[in-house]
């Protein structure tokens, strides 16, 4: 899909057009997107809530602002957020009085997402016609607008939000490097290019594209490319030092979880057609793309323009391919959202002529069917889930199990109460204990060999929220527990928790006493806490282990910086029944 920059008669498509603004059109072109951004907005706050993910950043917020760093536990370095820009903007913003962090990152997220879509609506005016006497449309907006998942996430306490703006930033710089109309330096463009990876790692995919478009646009010679390179890549590989050295990985902790390395491009081409289905997303796409060759039928097209077009374009496609090769996610939608909205920039906004004016009012149609009517088939089920591909629409869910219409506080959620409160009561003092939940809902408790207490959640975010910061809140997926992450995965579990270290791993690692001692309460055998120690004492896993866990020395940073590559490889098996031969 593209679209075309026409230019006011006699100008050039590289320069401003030297004729006057028609303050009509300037006048319409910004309240249709106010319009827009406000209906967005509307519709956002209507479906306003927190996820579980969401939680987990806002815990390592928690601790950054205690004195304890980026961790989720405190003694344990372990990376359990992917988005390191969004961690720190939470922080940097937590100094708001009265303001729960919950509220602070649903409403940042809007905020960022708003942000995102009124740069992404601009950006495409500006290539739309040189000067502002030109009459533009919303087009794309309105299909991301539309989608239910693109409203959800805008909110979530989950790092999408950012994600738009940082798309919606980057174009909104390259187009004006296009057009020639950008008064800040190359450089500064190159530094917002060079956050995409500390949005989200695969977002570099897109910095590449976008970065190599930057220097076509703005080439001086090798020695200014080398200097905006270098500017791009500061900030990316000072934190990559960090993350080697102080995490002791190559990657955030997520990407171990999820083993972002395998290809499932059966899962993810499920996962596609999970999110184009629903929305019968063929339909605002073939739309979009009939008004690009509206605009570009005999029209000749700016080499710049090209460039400038190409560049969310082949992003778009490199982001969608990533995913689905990865096999997709749990949550409908979610990971495809960058995607779609990098795909539909050139056409977030289009020029309102005679060819363009029926493909538009059929898109605006489509967009209204699909905001009022068009859900997937789960979405209204008890249990809105996909069971067939593990697939779910999250914030339905997340209502229909804490009884909230808009869950947001971390106390809003039944399930994440029930759980923290009787555990408050429980933990011992002077002493640790690792808290096993038995079948019958009684919980069990097994001194801890670290002196400190530590109980393992399927859900970690709330659970992480309402206890204390000195606790220890693992997971059997890996998300805040190394010892379940370096696990081989599980061929045939929900993408995203295909790994799975139960309590008796826990136990076996952390839990003081003989392996006949710990089994006598029958909640675990002998034979599987041997299995796991023996797994545990191997050099490889020792050496893992002192990297989150030994004090944070020079030596212990320089040592998880060499050695991360191969730590990151780490991998045994998750049944304590298969035999483990230490490497």
């Amino acid at each position: 899909m593209t679209t075309v920059l026409t230019t006011e008669p006699g100008a050039s498509a590289a320069e401003p057009a030297s004729v006057s603004p028609r303050p009509r059109a300037r006048v319409w072109n910004w309240f249709a997107f106010g319009l827009t951004t406000a209906v967005f907005v509307v519709l956002a706050w209507n479906r306003r809530w927190m996820s579980d993910d969401g939680l987990i950043v806002l815990r390592t917020v928690r601790q950054i602002l205690a004195g304890n760093g980026p961790v989720f536990n405190l003694g344990e370095r372990v990376e359990s957020n992917t988005s390191t820009l969004w961690t720190f903007l939470l922080t940097s913003l937590a100094w708001i009085p009265g303001l729960r962090l919950e509220w602070l990152a649903v409403l940042t997220g809007l905020i960022c997402a708003t942000g995102g879509l009124l740069l992404a609506l601009d950006g495409a005016r500006r290539l739309a016609g040189s000067g502002r006497s030109v009459f533009v449309v919303p087009a794309g907006a309105l299909v991301m607008i539309a989608l239910p998942p693109f409203r959800d996430f805008a909110t979530s306490g989950l790092e999408t939000g950012l994600i738009t703006l940082w798309l919606g930033a980057t174009w909104w710089l390259l187009v004006r490097h296009a057009r020639r109309q950008a008064n800040e330096p190359v450089v500064l463009t190159a530094l917002v290019i060079g956050l995409g990876v500390l949005v989200r790692p695969d977002l570099g995919l897109f910095s590449a594209f976008a970065g190599a478009g930057l220097l076509v646009l703005t080439w001086r010679g090798w020695r200014a490319a080398l200097m905006w390179i270098a500017a791009a890549a500061a900030l990316p590989v000072a934190y990559q030092i960090f993350r080697m050295g102080y995490y002791g990985l190559l990657t955030p902790n997520t990407a171990l979880v999820k083993e972002a390395s395998n290809a499932l491009w059966h899962r993810g081409l499920i996962y596609l057609a999970d999110f184009a289905g629903p929305y019968y997303l063929w339909i605002p796409l073939g739309l979009c793309a009939l008004v690009s060759v509206f605009l570009l039928w005999r029209k000749p097209v700016d080499k710049r323009v090209a460039v400038v077009v190409a560049v969310p374009l082949l992003g778009a496609l490199a982001l969608a391919l990533y995913v689905i090769r990865v096999g997709g996610d749990f949550m409908h939608g979610r990971m495809l959202l960058p995607a779609l909205f990098s795909l539909l920039l050139p056409v977030m906004a289009i020029r309102l002529t005679r060819a363009t004016v029926v493909p538009t009012v059929a898109l605006a149609a489509w967009a209204l069917v699909a905001t009022g009517w068009l859900r997937t088939e789960y979405t209204n089920l008890s249990r809105p889930m996909n069971e067939a591909t593990g697939i779910a629409d999250e914030r339905a869910a997340y209502v229909t199990e804490s009884h909230h219409t808009h869950p947001i506080l971390a106390e809003d959620f039944d399930q994440f109460t029930a759980i923290a409160e009787p555990i408050r009561a429980l933990l011992p003092s002077g002493h640790g204990a690792v808290l096993v939940r038995t079948e019958q809902g009684d919980w069990h408790l097994y001194p801890a060999g670290t002196g400190r207490s530590v109980a393992t959640f399927f859900n970690i975010g709330g659970p992480g929220m309402l206890l204390p910061l000195d606790m220890w809140v693992h997971d059997p997926i890996g998300l805040s527990n190394p010892v379940a992450a370096h696990t081989t995965p599980y061929p045939d579990r929900r993408v995203g928790h295909n790994k799975y270290a139960g309590i008796d791993w826990e136990v076996g690692d952390l839990a003081e006493g003989t392996t006949a001692q710990l089994a006598e309460r029958g909640d675990f055998t002998a034979a599987d806490l041997d299995a796991i120690r023996h797994t545990l004492a191997c050099p490889g896993t020792q050496e893992m282990l002192a990297s989150v866990r030994a004090p944070l020395t020079f030596d212990r940073f320089r040592d998880n910086f060499v050695h991360a590559i191969e730590r990151s490889g780490l991998r045994y098996d998750h049944s304590p029944s298969t035999t483990q031969t230490c490497s």
